[in-house]
Parts: structure tokens; sequence; C-alpha cells
């Protein structure tokens, strides 16, 4: 220090600096509030004296957490996104609207993807008229199959001097050596020669004519007009005949007969008589049951197949009872009109996939204004004939085709010719309505299946109004709309 008295007096109050402000700062340090990231060593003497002598609690540090963000809620996202769904701009309701077609009711549907394109009222259970018979001809080659012939035999003892002529529904049984209106229809004179081969030399005394197969009291519906009868068109459901009970064999339309089981019994006999069998033409004939199993002689029909083939062009109302009541017997049940509504519902739902619930079925002809199927029915059918899937290709062949045959053969005349050829249907007129349903194939090359129905107070003219509508489907193929 003597030697650098001033650089020991600056050391000197540079120490002294130092150790009043470490005191300072250890003062502040005693005095201050804890520090949750202080380190945890000992606190100096001081310090805790000052601790010790505070009344006031250590602070408590609270730490709040951030907001929470509620999530958004979820959105439902369908299983399945629907595909698009064309626009179509090609309406028919002007012609649908046509008040020549009365009540209305109708629908259209996509042959190739079942997708209903127009419909009007199609769901309503209504009379179909003859439309009716493509469900008849559905029914019968589904329960009988297409091979089936339905069958007439003559039984009875040889040396009895009793025979029994046995019908089994066969409509198509013909007395006359000349043409039928049935193409192919088994012999009353084939059958007598089979008898006259068994009793060779035998007498005849008795014919009785077995018409059992269903029953008689059960030939003629109280809805169907006898002016039916008696101009020709349709004979009484009796499960023996001949010629379809026609008083002209040849003729289509033919007045028939208040017996057809005796004007079968007439034939036949004289049919045995021109065999040469003894005492045919004094022996007596009787309605009733065979007695006898043993068969002396037997003729079948046609196949069912060509039966349909027969009565679709045509619209044969008899053939059409026969086929319904011989596929009721055939199903197990008793052949009677009372039975059809649950076998047609039976079997169009079993074998061919359709919603039959709400049908209800008098006849097999379509006669009857008590017969009730929805449209939706008859075109949802008419896809599988178009498409001639379960042996409906029978029944497709058959059909009508506009402009060409059967009972469209004269219609789709003027501007509704442009559709000529190209519509497969069925017809129906009763006096209460009009009817058409099928298939066309559209302008555009898509196949469309249809059933249309014309309903109440119509006139001949409403044929035309159904021709005009079909044609319309036809020009807007698969842009109809169903506005």
């Amino acid at each position: 220090m003597a030697r650098h008295p001033r650089a020991t007096r600056v050391t000197a109050a540079a120490t002294a600096f130092a150790l009043l402000a470490g005191g300072a700062v250890a003062a502040g340090a005693a005095t201050a509030p804890h520090d949750v990231t202080a380190a945890s060593s000992a606190p100096s003497a001081s310090s805790a004296a000052t601790d010790a002598a505070s009344d006031d609690p250590a602070p408590v540090v609270t730490v709040t957490p951030p907001p929470t963000t509620a999530a958004p809620p979820t959105r439902s996202v369908p299983s399945e996104v629907p595909a698009a769904t064309p626009l179509r701009t090609c309406s028919v309701a002007a012609a649908a609207s046509d008040p020549r077609l009365a009540q209305f009711e109708g629908s259209v549907v996509d042959a190739a993807t079942g997708e209903v394109l127009f419909e009007r009222d199609g769901s309503t259970p209504a009379r179909t008229g003859s439309v009716l018979k493509t469900l008849t001809s559905a029914v019968a080659l589904s329960v009988l199959g297409p091979d089936h012939r339905l069958t007439t035999r003559v039984t009875g003892d040889p040396g009895s001097g009793s025979i029994a002529l046995v019908g089994g529904g066969d409509a198509t049984l013909s007395a006359t050596g000349g043409s039928s209106v049935y193409a192919g229809a088994p012999k009353l004179s084939d059958l007598a020669a089979q008898v006259k081969s068994r009793l060779g030399d035998g007498r005849v005394s008795t014919i009785t004519l077995d018409a059992g197969y269903w029953s008689q009291a059960d030939k003629w519906d109280p809805s169907w007009k006898r002016t039916e009868q008696t101009i020709g068109y349709h004979s009484e459901v009796t499960a023996l005949m001949v010629d379809g009970d026609r008083a002209d064999p040849a003729a289509q339309t033919s007045p028939r007969s208040t017996d057809p089981v005796a004007r079968a019994g007439e034939a036949f006999r004289a049919a045995l008589v021109a065999a040469g069998v003894v005492g045919a033409d004094t022996a007596t004939l009787s309605q009733g049951a065979s007695s006898s199993a043993t068969v002396l002689g037997e003729v079948r029909s046609q196949p069912v197949s060509t039966l349909v083939s027969q009565l679709l062009p045509t619209s044969d109302n008899t053939l059409a009872e026969m086929l319904a009541r011989v596929s009721s017997r055939e199903s197990g049940a008793d052949g009677s009109s009372a039975s059809l509504t649950q076998l047609y519902r039976t079997v169009l739902a079993n074998a061919y996939g359709l919603d039959t619930s709400a049908i209800t079925i008098i006849d097999g002809s379509g006669l009857s204004e008590n017969d009730a199927v929805p449209a939706t029915v008859v075109a949802r059918l008419m896809i599988r004939v178009a498409d001639r899937s379960d042996g409906l290709g029978v029944v497709f062949d058959a059909l009508p085709i506009s402009g060409r045959t059967g009972t469209l053969a004269s219609r789709f005349t003027g501007s509704n010719a442009v559709a000529r050829g190209a519509v497969h249907a069925k017809t129906g007129w009763i006096d209460t309505a009009y009817t058409l349903a099928g298939s066309v194939d559209a302008a555009d090359g898509t196949r469309l299946a249809f059933a249309f129905y014309a309903i109440g107070d119509v006139r001949d003219d409403a044929r035309v109004a159904l021709d005009t509508l079909t044609t319309a489907v036809y020009r807007c193929g698969s842009d109809l709309s169903g506005a």
C-alpha cells in the first residue's frame, strides 16, 4: 500500500462496494416472494428470520389450462352414394290425359333395368279385360308345364253295355272330320275307333257323360254377360265339350249352346255309330259319374305351349277358362272359380317373383269386371315375357304384333304406323274397359314393358287412344319422363 497508495485505495473501494452490493442483494432475496423456479438450497439466517416473522401465507400459483374447443358435430354420411339420375325430357302426359281413356291407369318400366319410367295409378288393382289371359298362360305354363296335354277318356267294362265319356277340360276335342279353329285338335272319331277295337262285337246300351272334373254348378259366373254366349265369344265352362261348344267348329266367333255336355254326348254317339259300334244309335245318354276305371280309349290335346299360342292371338275365352280350371285341379285345388285368386297369387309370386298381394281373379279370360290386377304387376310380368325367361318365350311368341298379327293386325294406323312391328302386346276389351299390355322396342333401341288400362265409360275410340299413347312411348324410349 505504501508503494502503490492510489491503487490500494481503488482496490479497497471496489471491495467495499462489492460487499455492500452483496449485502443488498442478500437482503432483497430475504424479503422477495418464493419463485417456483428457485433452487431448493437452505435460506440465509436473515431470510429465515424474515419468513418466520411474516404473517402472510405462501402464495399459491394456479395454472389455468387453455380453454377446450368443442369438437364439431359428426355429419351423417350415407352408406352408399346414390348414382346420378338421368334427366329425362320426353313426356307422354298429354297422350295419357286423352279423355278417350276415361279413368286411366298405367305403368312403363325399363325392361333391362327394372326402373319405372312412367306411372299413373299403376298400383291400383283394376279390371284387365283379356290382358288377364297373359297371366292365365303364365300360370298354366308353370303349373302344367309346356308339354302337358289335356286328356279325354272312355271308360267301361266290355260286355256290360255301359261306357262313359269322361271330360278332362279339353275344349279343343273336335267332332268334325273337317277343319277346326284348333289346329291339330284330337278327334272324337279316333276315340270311337279305339272303343270299337276294345268292344269288338260288344253292344253299347248306355253312354254316361262325365263332366265332373269340376262342379258344373260353377260353369257361368254371374258377372259375365249372356251375350258373350249367344253372340259366340264364350261358352259355359264345363269339363266336357267339343269344338269349344261352337255351332260352327271352323268359326272363331260362333254361337254357343246352353248345354255343352249334352252337345258333346250327341256328337260322341254319332261318332260311335260311324265307327260301327253296335247299339250306339239307340244307347241312352245320361250325365253323371263314370262307374268304371277301365280305359277303353283316350285322346289328348295339343301341348299346353300350343294351346297358349292358339288362345292369345285370337283371345279365345273358352280355352283360357279351361287352362285356368285345369291348372287349379292339377295344383291340388278343386277347379272352381273361387280357387283362382289363391292359385294365381301363389304361382305368379313363387314362379315369377311378382307382388300379387293385391290381385283378385274371378276367371281365366278377364271377362269379369270383378277381376282386379294392378298395372304394375302386369308390366313386371311383361319384362319376363319379353326376356323369354322362365319358359315365357311361348307367351312372347304368341302375342299380337302391332299392325301385323292377331288382334293388333288392323291397329297402329295413321301417325301411329311408325310403331308397327315394334309392339308385342295383348289387347283387352269389355264394356267398361279397354286395355293393352306388352313390350315396346323403342325407336332408340330401348325395350320397355308396359300395361295401360282405360276404365269406365269408354268407347271403341279408346283403342286408338291406347295406340297413340303406346306410340308416344315408342318415340321417347329411354328419355321417357314420368312427368
